[in-house]
């Protein structure tokens, strides 16, 4: 009966919330545009699917993805759990000692980012507007690395309590020093594809693994430490697709390079 009244009450808050949506989109259909909506009773069912879908799914990130990642967090970051195998004094905090913390981190950030929906239409539109060049599977790894690394580095961050802007602004010099190297087909695609992993799959999981983080190791505050993990994931899928195209286009230049010679003997 609880989870019953919590989705009602999900419901009504979604449909609030998507209420200016539909005013909007139907506003300016009818008094702007002033046409009929083709196939309305089509459009009004795929809203309900959309408002009884973003319903669930907000429950279920409640009672499942949240708990979930930051019971994990909890358990990777257990005194009993850090202290097995130490070689210096107990209580002590190495950032060594979260080996496996960095391990998971990059797991979820890669098996997450690759599981997204909306990175997989993504690459599917690029595979097919590029004719065939831009690789699916290709973009779909590169942008996974790119969190992966982007997560793990981030849960870094959280255990030494480093400065997160120093993370971000040296990031986005390595992505502005990539940019005037990189074929310039990929850029424009390198960052939407960085805005891809903040999405329905990886946000909940990694919102809930930084502040698990921040609230388990001593010393670190939710609020300030643990938020920024998204940033990360956000930000090092750009530097990996852009190095993904720069090396395609090296291995290319160099094949080409082995057949001009070989024509020449």
């Amino acid at each position: 009966m609880e989870l019953f009244h919590r989705l009602i009450s999900a419901a009504v808050y979604t449909i609030l919330d998507v209420l200016p949506i539909v005013i909007i989109i139907f506003g300016f259909q009818f008094l702007i545009i002033r046409r009929p909506i083709p196939n309305l009773k089509k459009v009004l069912i795929g809203f309900l699917y959309v408002l009884i879908g973003l319903a669930i799914f907000i429950v279920g990130l409640e009672e499942a993805l949240f708990p979930l990642g930051k019971l994990l967090a909890e358990e990777l970051t257990n005194s009993e759990f850090i202290n097995k195998g130490l070689t210096h004094a107990i209580g002590v905090i190495h950032w060594q000692d979260y080996m496996w913390v960095y391990f998971f981190a990059a797991a979820l950030g890669f098996t997450t980012t690759i599981a997204e929906p909306s990175l997989t239409a993504i690459a599917i539109k690029a595979h097919s507007v590029s004719g065939g060049t831009i690789s699916k599977w290709g973009l779909r790894i590169a942008v996974g690395i790119g969190a992966a690394i982007g997560l793990a580095l981030g849960s870094f961050r959280i255990v030494t309590g480093t400065p997160l802007h120093y993370y971000i602004i040296a990031g986005y010099i390595i992505v502005i020093i990539q940019t005037f190297y990189s074929p310039r087909v990929i850029i424009a695609l390198a960052y939407d594809l960085g805005g891809v992993t903040t999405s329905t799959v990886t946000v909940p999981l990694v919102a809930a693994l930084g502040l698990g983080l921040a609230s388990s190791i001593p010393g670190r505050s939710p609020l300030l430490d643990g938020f920024g993990l998204i940033a990360f994931a956000c930000l090092f899928p750009i530097i990996t697709v852009l190095a993904y195209a720069q090396c395609a286009e090296w291995v290319q230049h160099r094949e080409m390079k082995n057949k001009h010679t070989k024509g020449d003997k």
